[in-house]
């Protein structure tokens, strides 16, 4: 499962215009929220309803990774990856004369594996620090969707004092302001600038924390689509984000492991939150049972994850206007030459061999030319 994003967010968002790419990368990183949302729903059906209880949504849960496959399946390989293959390949061909990139033997795919090691050496050797900036910035970023998600059911039944419909009814009504947020933020993102427009979206939230929690009524339902809002929002341009600052030679794994790495830290989100809670305790519930004060404890951490995320983002680097000019022509060339029936492979190889002008054909990255550099020993 972890290993699904980074492939999953490339091929989703690499080939695109650059204008499209803020709006569907919100919408890509809204599957998240429609996950959500589904699970929500098929709990509340399946599991006090059910004999088998919690392992009916396991097993409804089973179901729509087949389709997944059998969609893959029917796709084909993004340009870039077709180009970038073949340019590797090749690169590693000329530096060992007589060597054949083209050709479909085992040692050809050899060939490209050792070229591939090599060039994400020098790319994690130039980036190292890029690189714990991502896995910092994530970590914030979920810490925030567990942060004001995982206790906000426990919240909503022990004080508040919903039912479990009424429970399930809000956590919908959150996701799918989740889903709506993602995408009007990544649009938006594509017009402001990707930090700006996170660092905004992480001050609306911030702002709309204690309107999350001090309702004890259904009237929290209006604040919990708004906040929820701005957290799926702040997500929105995170996917083409990660994309956009990993050098080209490791866009894939930087923007899987980055993601995956701020998952695994802030998995002490929920520990973190049940200790602070303990310091609040409420007054039991009839039957005895513990009950603490989650709305506190979600305050808490939520101003201060709020907090941590627009620091570093202000700290943070971004893609430059001419870095994203640069990714726009290339797309729009690489899209030609597929319509136009030539060979992106053939493009790659090109590009290897210096024959390709690097007009609107060339990467677009810095990142890009210190690899290069780097290889002809500058």
């Amino acid at each position: 499962m972890g290993g699904l994003f980074g492939p999953a967010a490339s091929t989703a968002l690499e080939d695109l215009p650059y204008e499209a790419r803020g709006i569907l990368s919100g919408l890509f990183e809204q599957g998240y929220a429609t996950g959500y949302l589904l699970a929500a729903i098929f709990y509340r059906a399946l599991v006090p309803t059910t004999s088998h209880g919690w392992r009916s949504l396991f097993w409804f849960g089973a179901g729509p990774p087949v389709l997944i496959i059998a969609f893959r399946l029917c796709l084909p390989e993004t340009n870039h990856f077709l180009v970038s293959q073949a340019e590797r390949e090749t690169r590693h061909a000329m530096r060992h004369e007589g060597l054949d990139p083209s050709s479909p033997n085992q040692t050809a795919r050899k060939n490209g594996l050792r070229a591939f090691g090599r060039e994400a050496w020098i790319a994690v050797k130039q980036n190292w620090v890029l690189l714990i900036y991502m896995v910092v910035i994530m970590t914030g970023f979920n810490s925030c969707s567990h942060g004001s998600q995982d206790f906000y059911p426990t919240f909503l039944k022990d004080q508040v004092e919903e039912s479990a419909t009424n429970t399930t009814i809000i956590t919908v009504i959150g996701q799918i302001g989740a889903l709506l947020g993602g995408t009007t933020i990544g649009y938006i993102s594509s017009i402001l600038g990707r930090r700006l427009t996170m660092i905004s979206a992480c001050i609306i939230g911030g702002a709309l924390v204690p309107a999350y929690i001090l309702p004890r009524d259904l009237s929290l339902i209006a604040p919990v689509f708004f906040e929820q809002f701005f957290v799926g929002g702040v997500w929105g341009p995170i996917p083409i984000h990660l994309m956009e600052l990993a050098p080209p030679a490791l866009r894939t794994l930087v923007v899987g492991l980055t993601y995956q790495l701020g998952n695994l830290a802030s998995s002490a989100s929920a520990t973190i939150q049940s200790t602070i809670g303990e310091r609040y305790p409420l007054p039991p519930k009839a039957d005895g049972t513990k009950r603490f004060d989650y709305g506190k404890v979600i305050a808490i951490f939520m101003g201060a994850v709020w907090a941590y995320m627009v620091f570093w983002l202000l700290l943070g680097p971004e893609m430059s206007q001419e870095e994203r000019e640069e990714q726009r022509l290339e797309a729009m060339a690489w899209e030609e030459e597929r319509r136009s029936g030539r060979s992106l492979a053939d493009m790659g190889a090109r590009r290897a061999r210096g024959e390709v002008g690097k007009g609107l054909e060339k990467r677009g990255s810095v990142r890009e030319v210190r690899v290069e550099d780097t290889e002809k020993g500058t």
